[in-house]
């Protein structure tokens, strides 16, 4: 695999992110212990019924699913408890051979925002992951501390982009100026994206470091074409999204667009067989 070209010597995120994909496919699968979730495997919604949620499907996914996706606001809310039963989980997960991606959505300034690299990107950090969410609205250089720590490490990032939700068009739907030339701020945050990832991709590595989020479930999303970086694509599976939408989305992108589905595998819990049945099937419908 291609090293990246200041992640002293480890392979960047991109080329362990592609080589996931060719071995396990492009599915990206969700942990998300929200209440409801809980009590449909009969757990309760407390630090217990968390563990338990979090145990099965790291048990279920860590030897199959190229990236998974844990929503930290749902570990977030029990405190120092929820955060070992995180830490443990993307220990768990990595020693699987599954990626780690921590569905922060993190998002601020200057030493706050090193702060929040430190915590996600840093090799030293109880929390290091492979890559982290990131919002982009104080500024795409306000992600900056971000962006370094993550190409210094081997990481990556997922920019959001371009949502799903409904109130999210009133932002990245805007228009700016650029050059004499109007562009929607969801297409500006690409582009930056994609020339974040330039080196990297010169420098020989399949992909670079920095992704965008994009809505599966839209009507249309920004260009993608040079983007360059992978793509998570929310909102397949139970939201009503499938691999039509994605290819349409995608474009000639498609080996680098990850579908991320949560409900719609979660739902077969919680037996981790069960689970682990619902992952092959969704993998197989996203091959690399």
């Amino acid at each position: 695999m291609a090293e990246s070209p200041s992640s002293g010597g480890r392979a960047g995120f991109g080329s362990r992110l592609v080589a996931a994909t060719e071995a396990r496919g492009r599915l990206c699968a969700g942990i998300d212990p929200h209440p409801s979730l809980l009590r449909d495997w009969g757990l309760g919604a407390d630090v217990a019924g968390v563990e338990t949620f979090t145990r099965i499907c790291v048990e279920a996914f860590a030897g199959t699913v190229a990236l998974v996706k844990p929503q930290v606001a749902f570990y977030e809310a029990f405190g120092s408890k929820g955060f070992a039963i995180l830490e443990r989980a993307l220990s768990d997960l990595s020693d699987g051979g599954a990626l780690t991606l921590a569905d922060a959505k993190r998002g601020d300034i200057g030493s706050t925002m090193a702060a929040y690299a430190d915590a996600w990107l840093s090799g030293g950090s109880p929390l290091a992951v492979d890559a982290v969410t990131v919002s982009p609205y104080l500024g795409f250089g306000s992600l900056e501390p971000a962006l370094s720590l993550a190409e210094e490490t081997g990481r990556g990032v997922f920019v959001l982009a371009a949502t799903s939700n409904p109130e999210g068009r009133s932002v990245q739907g805007a228009m700016l100026d650029r050059d004499g030339r109007a562009v929607e701020l969801a297409q500006d945050i690409v582009d930056r994206a994609a020339q974040r990832n330039a080196p990297h991709v010169a420098a020989g590595e399949p992909s670079g470091p920095v992704g965008v989020v994009v809505g599966a479930t839209l009507e249309r999303a920004p260009r993608l074409d040079d983007l360059a970086g992978p793509i998570l694509m929310p909102g397949v599976g139970a939201q009503g999204a499938g691999p039509a939408d994605v290819d349409r989305l995608a474009g000639d992108c498609r080996r680098l667009a990850l579908p991320n589905i949560s409900r719609g595998i979660l739902r077969h819990g919680p037996d981790a067989d069960a689970l682990a049945a619902a992952v092959a099937r969704a993998a197989g419908e996203y091959p690399a």
